[in-house]
């Protein structure tokens, strides 16, 4: 499938996104966002595909939503677009509130990898924050944007930021817009890891491999659904859960091929089922 406003690449069990509008600076648009939704689903169908990159082409992430497609948004669409409707799911045993505009990335079953290649701006940060793992080259810059704008924290920022890097410095970044160096947001918690410009993509793609080759996808899977529900669970919920899940896990193939090549000293050949 060809899409109009990002570009897509498949290697080796790694599927990237490069958000594609460089002369923008990938600025977001309700066409991209669509795409985007489209393409996430493509990689959550398809077998080969174990792990979701998503960056920009050229010198920038996202710069945010784009400001002519604001200003061309008339009364009834900002209406539309405050009501905030649910997505058809992508799995429907999720709740509704992984299933709205941008916090819908978790319900992907597969793990969402932000590769930050420079500045992340408004819903460019918001993106990045929905992902599962946010890596940032060293020439990064994050800002919410928002206060700057006479805008309020929006598409759930104001739940999930606080939980990634603390109430005081989910605060400051929302009332200050103020932009956020790469090295920063790694000492917050926001990022996982800053890689050298030059090497940054290589650096992110080496950890996408690990995760596609080295541990298993239906370990992943399962993971993830956990740690992002368990964060709208209480302790005796997610134990419960947790106690059910493993004894499925030990019927599972990949339980099997993680006990063999763990005893037999060789690299797993897992199938994620």
């Amino acid at each position: 499938m060809s899409f109009d406003t990002i570009s897509i690449e498949q290697d080796n069990n790694v599927q990237t996104i490069f958000l594609n509008r460089p002369d923008r600076l990938n600025a977001w648009t309700q066409h991209m966002s669509d795409e985007i939704r489209q393409s996430m689903r493509d990689a959550a169908d398809n077998e080969n595909v174990r792990v979701i990159i998503i960056t920009g082409t050229g010198r920038g992430f996202c710069a945010g939503a784009d400001m002519d497609s604001l200003n061309s948004i008339d009364e009834e669409q900002r209406e539309q677009e405050g009501k905030n409707s649910p997505y058809t799911p992508f799995d429907k045993k999720w709740p509704l509130d992984f299933q709205r505009a941008q916090t819908w990335f978790p319900s992907v079953p597969k793990p969402i990898i932000a590769a930050v290649n420079g500045p992340a701006a408004g819903l460019g940060l918001i993106i990045s924050m929905w992902c599962d793992i946010r890596f940032a080259a060293r020439s990064a810059i994050f800002s919410t944007a928002f206060s700057k704008r006479g805008l309020i924290a929006e598409h759930g920022m104001s739940w999930l930021l606080p939980r990634l890097v603390g109430m005081g410095h989910a605060l400051d970044m929302a009332f200050t817009a103020r932009r956020i160096t790469a090295e920063e947001a790694e000492k917050i918690g926001f990022v996982n890891k800053v890689f050298d410009d030059e090497t940054f993509m290589e650096d992110v793609n080496n950890y996408a491999q690990t995760l596609a080759h080295e541990v298993s996808p239906r370990s992943i899977k399962i993971m993830k659904k956990q740690m992002w529900q368990g964060l709208l669970q209480g302790l005796d919920n997610a134990v419960e859960i947790a106690d059910n899940e493993m004894l499925q896990s030990f019927s599972s193939d990949d339980f099997k091929e993680g006990v063999a090549h763990f005893i037999e000293k060789r690299a797993p050949k897992f199938s994620g089922k």
